[in-house]
């Protein structure tokens, strides 16, 4: 590669600023794509996809395709995927998608699958348990409930994998992911896997001050000792009050909204009268107005223009900025509501 990008003579500078260079272009990026496979994909032991469809990979089943999508076998196998793909090559971590939007025109880079992939899950000390990204919250308690190691009912019907709950400290009924967190491990762009305290980050209602170009692969959650048949059915319950409340029957992404200090979402949203507003396919929910759902074959631009709506009747309303919960994945990357 390095060979047929560089010339001897100087004369090769006014080639690549010719037309015939860009021209050229999709064959450099070829060659590249080629020599990385050719190179590496017999070590690789994960499922390497291209222009492959995101929207099965969302809950709010729309999307675009993503340029790479990686399925790693293993954290180990995921180091080193992310240690032999170019540099600047732009990637992001998809769990159960039950968090993001991505838009129609999809993503130019690589997307890695966690989503029951990244699935380990033991208990490593007498109250902890190591458990792996892919692993989704519910699955978790399940397993805690096994072990007599109680706690998680009040997130557990979150609808999202641990990696994605700690990436956003994910929470329900006044409980957080972060709560029962000991220790984390995240992987960063060049492969290397790093141990993390909670003392590392600045954690909020919903947000954790992640470093760019690291995502966490796996987690131990120091657990509260109980009784399983209690804790079952404390899950139990908390699952069907969530079904009760949620539209469920609808492909959504969750809450939409974060809750302002002080108040409500679905307060602020109800008292404009937005419920059953509809974009194209896209409309908000009539069971709790915190969701939008996807009941007509709607497009990611439905959704993101609804959401718009929103915001801005909630603001000439009420004077309030509401604040996106969930993230937009663009061609470019991810697009997270800060409030600027």
């Amino acid at each position: 590669m390095r060979k047929f990008l560089v010339k001897e003579n100087l004369s090769y500078l006014g080639y690549l600023m010719s037309d015939t260079f860009f021209t050229f272009l999709p064959k450099i990026e070829y060659i590249m794509k080629e020599y990385i496979t050719q190179t590496s994909k017999q070590k690789l032991q994960g499922e390497l996809c291209e222009n492959e469809p995101l929207a099965p990979y969302t809950t709010w089943r729309v999307g675009g395709p993503a340029k790479h999508l990686y399925k790693p076998a293993s954290i180990e196998d995921l180091s080193f995927f992310l240690s032999v793909i170019p540099s600047s090559e732009n990637v992001v971590f998809l769990g159960a998608g039950s968090n993001m939007l991505v838009c129609d025109e999809g993503f130019s880079g690589t997307v890695i699958i966690t989503n029951h992939l990244l699935k380990n899950v033991s208990q490593c000390d007498e109250n902890k348990i190591y458990v792996e990204a892919g692993i989704t919250l519910l699955e978790l308690a399940y397993f805690g409930a096994g072990l007599n190691l109680c706690g998680l009912d009040r997130i557990a019907g979150i609808p999202g994998t641990i990696g994605g709950a700690l990436a956003m400290n994910a929470g329900a009924y006044s409980s957080e992911t972060w709560d029962f967190v000991d220790e984390v491990k995240v992987i960063n762009r060049a492969g290397e896997i790093i141990v993390r305290k909670p003392s590392d980050y600045k954690i909020g209602y919903r947000s954790v001050n992640v470093a760019d170009g690291e995502w966490f692969v796996a987690c131990v959650f120091n657990l509260t000792p109980g009784n399983k048949e209690t804790y079952l059915e404390a899950i139990k319950q908390m699952l069907a009050k969530r079904a009760s409340k949620h539209p469920l029957e609808f492909s959504n992404a969750g809450s939409v909204f974060r809750n302002p200090p002080g108040d409500y979402s679905a307060r602020l949203i109800e008292a404009s009268h937005l419920k059953g507003f509809r974009i194209g396919g896209a409309s908000v929910s009539t069971k709790h107005v915190n969701f939008i759902v996807n009941d007509k074959n709607a497009t990611a631009a439905d959704i993101e223009a609804l959401i718009k709506h929103v915001v801005a009747v909630i603001q000439q309303d009420h004077g309030i900025r509401l604040l996106r919960e969930v993230r937009i994945l663009t061609k470019e990357g991810i697009r997270i509501d800060h409030g600027e």
